[in-house]
């Protein structure tokens, strides 16, 4: 049984593994074995990010890197693969989030939402796949979100761009999965995280919706998201491929409680 979940060796890149989710999901794949490389966009947060895994005991490399700079990417994978090996996992987990109403977005703010959280993972995924074609092997984890399935105000780029990486997701598992390669998503839900924190103390109205929206009764935690990860990067998941593994307590599946009389 462990044998399925054995990632010992394997070389995990984790983008945007500064913090946050991208630091849980990386932390959890190095202490299940993977050597761990993650990659973010400034110097600044790669040295936050080698700090706080240092201080967990982790050992990571981190490359300072933009996702959509594609050469830059393809620098980097070359630079992965000729100093530690190919990538046998890649957790395309960079992103960032506008909220702003959408008659009051620019085009540019849409774009730019489109373009890290969509076009990026594409242009990191496009790296990494030849390799593992070559090898016949290789699994691909986007983190896509709720905002795949649902939407709300404030949040049209990244609704669009989470919903365009969820038929990416399937269509690389639908043109690669001959090659031993698996594609397939990680949808968070409301997890704790310090951009989360200001609206998750008592008695804010977000947060007392979220509580009550989800069948858990509570907001996730990074560390949730662990398992279901390891889970797509090992073998336990050869023959899943195209999905989206929400892990959001429940949330989709409900439409909220009801209301007391």
């Amino acid at each position: 049984m462990n044998n399925l979940f054995d990632i010992n060796k394997k070389v995990a890149l984790v983008t945007g593994g500064s913090y946050g989710i991208g630091f849980a999901i990386g932390s959890g794949l190095a202490k299940a074995g993977a050597t761990l490389i993650f990659n973010d966009i400034n110097q600044e947060l790669v040295d936050k990010g080698l700090k706080a895994y240092k201080e967990a005991g982790i050992k990571a490399i981190g490359y300072v890197c933009d996702i959509t700079d594609e050469d830059a990417v393809l620098e980097m994978v070359k630079d992965i693969e000729n100093k530690i090996g190919t990538v046998d996992i890649l957790v395309n987990n960079a992103g960032i989030i506008k909220r702003i109403p959408m008659h009051e977005m620019s085009a540019a703010d849409f774009r730019k939402v489109i373009d890290i959280d969509l076009t990026g993972q594409f242009i990191v995924a496009k790296a990494v796949i030849p390799s593992m074609m070559k090898k016949r092997s290789g699994k691909i984890i986007n983190i896509c979100s709720m905002m795949s399935e649902l939407g709300r105000e404030t949040v049209s780029a990244y609704a669009s761009a989470k919903g365009g990486l969820k038929m990416l997701t399937r269509n690389i598992a639908a043109e690669y999965g001959e090659y031993g390669i698996q594609c397939n998503g990680l949808g968070p839900g409301y997890i704790e995280t310090p951009q989360t924190a200001p609206i998750r103390v008592d008695g804010h109205p977000f947060n007392e919706f979220i509580i009550n929206k989800t069948p858990a009764a509570r907001w996730g935690r990074t560390e949730d998201l662990v398992g279901p990860a390891i889970f797509l990067a090992s073998k336990a998941s050869d023959f899943v491929n195209g999905h989206i593994l929400y892990v959001d307590g429940g949330i989709l599946a409900s439409i909220g409680k009801q209301p007391s009389a």
